[in-house]
């Protein structure tokens, strides 16, 4: 069994939260194992693989034909949906809609959306009829889904919805159950999960740490 053996550490600016973030690299493979307190779950390439798969799951269950809406949640779950757009129109020649949705109007705990501004949501097409795939970074207890399922209304009724994540970490108190899932990850309430991505924070990557 290979022991990770740290040979380097590297200190790098954070864009979003202005500190310097500790890097603790695998000496023999310069994987990253390590940022800050967390711990990383998810390197680049293990978020590129998990992407890949669910767009083929995707197809696979789904006809082109269908012309499906990738509707990703703000933030991190549009860059995720534009991401599996562009997987998908490499694989089939056919590029779908992507749509953005911020449904904390919609939840049933107010408290999460207050005091924070609102971010745009914008899906570009009348969803009456379509097949409505809802993209989200990490699945928790399914509040923000069933928010985001009402909201959705507002703009039509899909003859479908169906749900891509690229975390599931449990511990849900609704009945939802995603149909595309990048990784599970078994986790304790006290427990945060973070995803970085590339076009907001400089990265991919998902990590765990305490929760603060």
């Amino acid at each position: 069994m290979h022991v990770p053996i740290v040979t380097r550490v590297i200190l790098n600016p954070c864009r979003r939260c202005k500190v310097f973030l500790c890097h603790v690299t695998d000496g023999k493979s310069g994987v990253n194992l390590a940022i800050g307190d967390n711990k990383v779950l998810l390197t680049g390439d293990g978020v590129r693989r998990a992407l890949t798969r669910i767009s083929h799951e995707i197809l696979e269950q789904n006809a082109v034909s269908d012309h499906p809406v990738l509707v990703g949640l703000q933030t991190r779950g549009v860059h995720l949906a534009r991401r599996i757009a562009e997987n998908i129109q490499n694989i089939e020649d056919y590029k779908p809609i992507v749509g953005s949705l911020d449904p904390r109007l919609w939840r049933d705990d107010p408290q999460v959306a207050s005091g924070q501004p609102l971010m745009p949501s914008d899906i570009p097409t009348n969803v009456d009829g379509r097949l409505v795939v809802i993209v989200d970074d990490v699945l928790y207890t399914g509040r923000t889904i069933r928010a985001a399922m009402e909201a959705l209304l507002d703009f039509g009724r899909a003859s479908r919805i169906q749900l891509a994540v690229l975390v599931d970490r449990g511990h849900r108190e609704l009945p939802i159950r995603p149909d595309f899932i990048g990784k599970n990850i078994p986790t304790s309430r006290g427990e945060r999960v973070q995803v970085r991505m590339l076009e907001i924070d400089g990265e991919d990557a998902v990590l765990i740490g305490e929760e603060h």
